[in-house]
């Protein structure tokens, strides 16, 4: 009897200890986050304004993956996914940039919205995928950055 009091005592004071091990969630999102990097991927969680007629409420803390963009030529654009393979700018008018659509088309639907500006192109991703998804995302990110 008293074997299972001191038993039940090391293991109430033990309990908060597994409260402080990440969850599976937590890993798989932790596990994309270093091989971005080791793709040379620069990850940060940014609080984004999304805008209101977004049909899928966005999370207000997202993972904005970046790159610098390697291109000459000056522009800067946003492209929001309203539906999977649907992008839109900030009036709602669909991607008329063959170039660019040609790379939003193969993202995946998590993928809320991507921006570029003089030297940096951003994506804002839900991370809902494995590594083969953040390859895909690394090559389109790649690509977009040098138009």
């Amino acid at each position: 009897m008293t074997g299972w009091i001191i038993l039940s005592i090391i293991c109430v004071m033990l309990s908060p200890l597994v409260w402080m091990l990440p969850s599976r969630r937590q890993s798989t999102r932790m596990a994309l986050r270093l091989e971005a990097r080791r793709l040379g991927l620069g990850m940060q969680l940014a609080r984004e304004e999304w805008p209101h007629w977004l049909l899928r409420e966005p999370p207000g803390s997202c993972a904005q993956y970046h790159c610098p963009r390697r291109s000459a030529e000056p522009g800067q654009w946003q492209y929001w996914q309203t539906e999977p393979g649907k992008w839109v700018n900030r009036w709602r008018e669909p991607c008329a940039d063959e170039r660019v659509m040609a790379h939003l088309q193969g993202l995946p639907g998590d993928v809320y919205k991507v921006e570029v500006d003089a030297r940096m192109l951003s994506l804002y991703w839900g991370e809902r995928g494995d590594a083969q998804v953040l390859q895909h995302i690394n090559e389109a990110m790649k690509a977009l950055a040098r138009l």
